[in-house]
């Protein structure tokens, strides 16, 4: 289905207002009568190339050289880092999910067609310790292996 100007200038308005997809979808529903599922909602916003606030991601995923040194000028706090598996795959992914490092930054992360993994904490700047980032990939084969990878 391809949207008019009018709607998809209004889609953008209502992701600026932060609006949600289930709010999207159903103004969508109500102001011009078109029916979408939630899916069609979430692939119309990354067709526009919107950010949902919600999803809190300021700046494109990178990928994460686990060799690098990322350490410098921080000390990595007493904690733990919890991975978790996505139900409904991201698109463009063929897994993903979220991690909490144990600074207690919460991130996205994916692996993509070709087996790249990408981490997005939504800061530009950031970037997990090596420990967390070992302990990391150790929690994330775990969790895969769980799920059946």
């Amino acid at each position: 289905m391809e949207l008019s100007v009018e709607q998809k200038k209004a889609v953008e308005g209502w992701v600026k207002e932060g609006a949600s997809l289930s709010e999207i979808q159903k103004r969508l529903q109500s102001e011009f009568g078109l029916s979408l599922t939630f899916m069609d909602v979430r692939l119309l916003v990354i067709d526009l190339g919107l950010t949902l606030r919600e999803t809190k991601q300021s700046s494109p995923a990178r990928v994460i050289d686990p060799s690098a040194d990322a350490t410098a000028g921080r000390q990595n706090t007493a904690g733990k880092v919890a991975v978790d598996v996505d139900r409904v795959m991201r698109p463009g992914s063929l897994v993903s999910g979220s991690v909490t490092f144990s600074d207690g930054v919460k991130a996205s992360w994916f692996l993509d067609e070709y087996g790249r993994l990408a981490i997005d904490a939504g800061r530009k700047k950031y970037t997990p310790s090596r420990s967390d980032l070992e302990e990391f990939q150790a929690e994330l084969q775990k969790a895969l292996e769980k799920q059946g990878y």
